[in-house]
């Protein structure tokens, strides 16, 4: 599972913003979305994913992402980034 990639230490970003960056460069491999985040938020983040042709998994909650970020606090989107 590619979740496991976020807890094994794989190169990622964390946020909307740095998400979203790493879409329109090209650099992100697998895009994670919180469920609970704000709809305003996230439909343009799933918009650019799908432009990209590119996967993202959905995770439970915003609290549950920042876990797997290792951080402390909620995450609405995280990417992992490519080689």
């Amino acid at each position: 599972m590619s979740v496991e990639l976020l807890k094994a230490g794989a190169k990622h970003v964390i946020g909307i913003k740095q998400t979203a960056k790493a879409i329109e460069k090209g650099t992100a491999k697998i895009v994670f979305i919180a469920k609970d985040a704000d709809a305003c938020v996230i439909d343009p983040l799933i918009a650019a994913c799908a432009e990209a042709n590119l996967v993202y998994e959905t995770v439970a909650s915003m609290q549950e992402l920042g876990k797997l970020c290792g951080i402390h606090v909620g995450a609405a989107a995280a990417a992992i980034l490519k080689d």
